[in-house]
């Protein structure tokens, strides 16, 4: 990347800078994105706002089909399907999984361990809604963090910015002209046809989530205030077992599904099952069909937590290490007591619309990863798809972004004027949006959700905090317009006062912003 003299604007002086492509965020989709985009020979910039990604954290594993395996991908399809609620693009599901297998080849290319079952053999695991054993991990439960490690590790060389916040998408009528930054030296612009959101998810619009503390929505605002759509934003997936810990808020530590598929059992505080009934699969059933289950048992009973039984699960503290320690944080030794979970603000199933190359409707917009919808997941993830996703779509987004670049050629984003948000104070919002936007919302805490934004205040965001505040309030009005339009229930959005699913909204709503105020484009199957 190339710097440049600042220019003032207003009261304010911008620091320039070049690059080709330049990717948000630094999960496995961004760094995915960045590699491929360098192996192309392009100029690549990445901005870190913050040290911990969504990869790291996660435990499970990533679902892939093996030609060496009793599966296929037309099985794996069929499952993704199953738990996506109608709304999943078969045949974007079926590109992704279908890569899915060089998608991992490249990944142990860079050095990549997974845990093996005998030498030269992966080990499987089976989580929720996988009707095979198709989970490949690493390190027990902390699959996240080697892909991390893998990929840190490949993308050494890069020109990756710590502590850089993206403010604005800058465009023209054209497409995309750079983007508008701030860092320890204050803002900046970062000339730039090709911009790649990786930037995760929204978690932390709730009081409670398995999110890490940059998770706050922020590809999503970027989107909006760009004027590209986002989609299917009102589903948001909690994890049915979060660990549970009365004192605590923010980040909470997953208890992972693999768990499940070893044999522990989900119970209440009497020891009674917490799905039998609900679902064929059991504790294994889809991730919104657990979630809802434990939450109607919490509602009927008033604990505040159920437990996953994992005393019967074989060497658990060796198979399952990341569980462990967490626990053990807490006082629990799951090889001798039941973990108290309950679901948690887990993945955002919607985002920013992009085909299954990460474009979006913006010319030199991308996106990939957690932060874009591409028809994956429709109404609900299935389990361990999203690293999958991340490695597949993050490359291939990578190496569109370098093909426009290299089309596009130098572009000069425009000094930006000063842009005011709305923004409503965190701590409110979150325990608004855990009050009456979680497993199960209804028309009347969406209403006060409403209330609560009615409050918002107008700033110019100059801080990374401020900047969050923004996005956070510009994602909670997409979340709930969303899901005050969809009067159904529907893969992970629940709602109790339509709790049946409607045959005429098996489509997707799309919310863009419009004269400053979100709106949701209603497809005329609802309408009819």
């Amino acid at each position: 990347m190339t710097g440049a003299r600042g220019f003032a604007c207003g009261t304010s002086t911008y620091w320039q800078q070049r690059a080709d492509v330049v990717v948000i965020g630094t999960g496995v989709a961004g760094l995915a994105a960045a590699l491929a985009a360098h192996r192309a020979g392009l100029r690549v910039t990445v901005l870190s706002k913050v040290s911990e990604t969504a990869t790291f954290y996660a435990q499970g594993g990533i679902a892939v089909v093996l030609p060496t395996n009793d599966d296929s991908i037309d099985a794996h399809v069929a499952d993704t399907l199953a738990a996506g609620g109608g709304l999943c693009d078969a045949e974007a599901v079926g590109s992704i999984v279908a890569d899915g297998a060089k998608a991992i080849s490249d990944l142990v290319a860079h050095g990549a361990l997974f845990d093996e079952s005998v030498p030269g053999q992966w080990a499987l695991t089976r989580e929720g809604g996988h009707t095979r054993r198709r989970i490949i991990h690493a390190g027990g439960d902390a699959t996240g963090a080697e892909v991390q490690r893998t990929l840190d590790h490949a993308a050494a060389h890069l020109d990756v910015r710590h502590n850089h916040v993206a403010l604005r998408i800058l465009r023209d009528d054209t497409g995309v002209t750079g983007v508008l930054v701030h860092n320890d030296d204050g803002p900046g612009i970062l000339h730039t046809p090709s911009v790649i959101l990786a930037t995760g998810g929204l978690g932390h619009l709730y009081s409670a989530t398995t999110n890490p503390v940059g998770s706050t929505g922020d590809g999503i605002a970027l989107a909006l205030w760009a004027g590209v759509a986002v989609r299917d934003l009102e589903f948001v997936q909690f994890h049915p077992t979060m660990l549970f810990d009365a004192a605590a808020a923010g980040r909470r530590p997953l208890i992972t599904e693999a768990l499940r598929g070893e044999g522990a059992i989900l119970v209440d505080a009497h020891g009674n099952s917490v799905t039998d009934g609900v679902h064929p699969m059991g504790d294994l059933a889809p991730r919104d069909v657990v979630a809802a289950a434990i939450d109607a048992r919490l509602a009927a009973t008033g604990d505040p937590c159920v437990y996953l039984d994992a005393r019967g699960v074989a060497d658990v503290a060796n198979r399952f290490p990341t569980v462990t320690a967490a626990c053990a944080a807490v006082g629990i030794d799951p090889a001798r007591d039941p973990i108290p979970v309950v679901p948690g603000a887990h993945y955002s199933c919607g985002g920013v619309v992009t085909d299954v190359h990460g474009r979006t409707d913006l010319p030199g917009l991308f996106a990939a990863g957690e932060v874009a919808r591409t028809g994956m997941h429709g109404a609900n993830r299935l389990a361990s798809n999203s690293l999958l996703e991340g490695l597949v779509v993050g490359g291939r987004a990578g190496r569109a972004a370098a093909a426009h670049a290299a089309q596009a050629g130098p572009v000069h984003a425009a000094a930006p004027q000063e842009i005011r948000r709305d923004v409503v104070d965190r701590a409110a919002l979150q325990a608004a949006m855990s009050a009456h936007a979680s497993v199960v919302r209804d028309a009347t805490g969406l209403n006060r959700l409403a209330e609560t934004l009615h409050f918002a205040r107008a700033v110019a965001p100059r801080t990374r905090t401020g900047f969050e505040d923004a996005a956070l309030t510009t994602a909670a009005r997409a979340v709930i317009a969303a899901a005050a339009a969809r009067t159904e229930s529907r893969g992970c959005h629940h709602r109790g006062d339509f709790p049946d699913t409607d045959p005429t909204q098996e489509v997707s709503m799309t919310v863009r912003i419009h004269d400053g105020d979100v709106a949701v484009e209603i497809p005329t199957a609802v309408c009819s």
